[in-house]
């Protein structure tokens, strides 16, 4: 089943998208203040060894201890005790579309995601609320030795892998939501890619937030062995429900030696969802990370995807895409460590505000002494739309490395008017032309993605600025 931008923009809104909300059967909800008993039932139910248990325990602690980050503002507007904290549907986890049941099948067909894996993917796995309710990595892939499976089941299958590697590239003590998340986590996604080997097509993980006033933490552990190859791609959305959902997720990213990882998020949450999400990569010698961020949706999102350049030769670089269209707050950018002689790294950020939309960028690039040889540059371009919108950049860069070469510069500019007037006298609606301008404004970054998702992505740009305006 495929949905045509045509029949969307007739819809009217998200819920006509995806189908009426149909009432689906729950399993199990955890919901009320966090506490030991909370954390100690979700370890049961999802049956995890001692050492897991522990480690949310142990960032419980961390949670209550550490105080509010000093940037965060809105999160007020989010009661975490009234959250569903933890929410199962009654479905175990399927790999045939046809055995999940209609009132969550429905939402994924119409997001075309059975069509997508079916003809570009390597592997899928869908996360509808807390939990994995699809899984399936081709027969071909297995055969290589790759490993994909929920994150639980990783946990349980290989805890020797797993437990080398989580919490380990963003631990929970970071911040008082990296903590809430590591003592929360549920869902997500873990994958393996052995040596030399070199997986030709993307994997994707899809997540949904499925019912109103609820807390998502999935945790996704990508771990790609020497000289081997992956492109990741993780899709986010949610139905606009009454009241705030929450969503804390983290992805940990470990790059062996000549490894190379390509991580895409296409992230259009609803107007309704605080969007917290933690990512970091470690990336060893002659490694590359490349992340590129689609921050489309949502009321309020805090992200920065980060690189380790724990290796000589290590190279990342960050692409950072964020679309503010209305009074929503897009606080985003990228950090990167150079621990390294002879790294690199490349920091790419465009944000585009429209409608009383803010954007800001916060980045960070830090050079130890010894890092010999490293560079960087770092470009923030901001297009405002119009009176009402704003853009701000806050970078910082430290360097206690003489001989590391850093390179940063910022633009901001307004929509031109005569751009629209020229667009409009060929008989192009205004909305129409902003959406082609934004498109244009964004052109390096749509060029380093697969052809059926820079589609997905101006979709998505032109319902911003039609008359429907973002679904989610």
């Amino acid at each position: 089943m495929t949905t045509k931008l045509e029949d969307i923009l007739k819809a009217g809104s998200l819920e006509e998208i995806l189908g009426t909300a149909l009432p689906y059967p729950k399993e199990i909800e955890l919901k009320g203040k966090i506490t030991k008993d909370v954390v100690k039932e979700l370890s049961k139910i999802k049956n995890e060894p001692e050492w897991m248990l522990r480690h949310r325990l142990k960032s419980l602690e961390l949670f209550e201890k550490l105080p509010m980050p000093r940037w965060i503002v809105g999160i007020e507007e989010l009661d975490l005790e009234n959250l569903v904290l933890y929410s199962k549907p009654e479905v175990g986890e399927v790999r045939g579309w046809d055995d999940l049941p209609e009132s969550i099948r429905r939402i994924y067909e119409r997001l075309s995601i059975p069509e997508i894996e079916k003809k570009f993917l390597s592997g899928l796995t869908a996360v509808f609320d807390s939990e994995s309710v699809y899984s399936n990595l081709k027969r071909e892939f297995e055969e290589k030795g790759i490993i994909m499976l929920p994150m639980e089941e990783a946990v349980r299958k290989y805890p020797d892998l797993v437990k080398k590697y989580f919490g380990k590239i963003f631990p929970a003590g970071e911040h008082k939501f990296s903590a809430l998340h590591h003592a929360l986590w549920s869902g997500g996604v873990f994958v393996y890619v052995p040596k030399n080997v070199k997986i030709t097509f993307p994997i994707e993980a899809f997540f949904v937030i499925g019912s109103a006033m609820e807390g998502q933490f999935e945790h996704t552990l990508l771990v790609a062995d020497e000289n081997s190859y992956i492109h990741f791609i993780e899709g986010c959305s949610a139905p606009m429900y009454k009241g705030f959902s929450f969503h804390d997720g983290m992805v940990e990213i470990y790059a062996h030696k000549n490894a190379i990882v390509k991580f895409t998020t296409i992230q259009n949450w609803s107007r309704n969802v605080i969007n917290f999400n933690n990512k970091r990569a470690i990336v060893e010698e002659n490694a590359y990370v490349e992340w590129i961020e689609g921050s489309i949706g949502s009321k309020i999102t805090y992200t920065y995807p980060s690189s380790v350049l724990k290796g000589e030769g290590a190279r990342t670089t960050q692409y950072v895409v964020s679309l503010s269209n209305g009074p929503y707050l897009k606080d985003t950018g990228a950090k990167t460590f150079h621990l390294a002689p002879n790294t690199s790294s490349k920091i790419v950020s465009k944000s585009i505000s429209a409608n009383g939309g803010i954007n800001i960028y916060r980045g960070l690039v830090r050079v130890i002494k010894g890092a010999k040889n490293s560079t960087s540059t770092v470009s923030c371009d901001s297009l405002i739309l119009d009176e009402k919108s704003k853009a701000y950049t806050y970078p910082h860069n430290q360097s206690d490395e003489p001989s590391a070469n850093l390179i940063h510069e910022a633009t901001t500019g307004k929509l031109s008017q005569d751009k629209l007037f020229y667009l409009s006298s060929r008989g192009i609606r205004e909305e129409e032309a902003k959406s082609l301008i934004v498109l244009g404004f964004i052109s390096e970054i749509l060029e380093g993605l697969p052809f059926e998702y820079v589609e997905v992505l101006k979709r998505v740009i032109e319902l911003e600025f039609s008359e429907v305006g973002g679904v989610g």
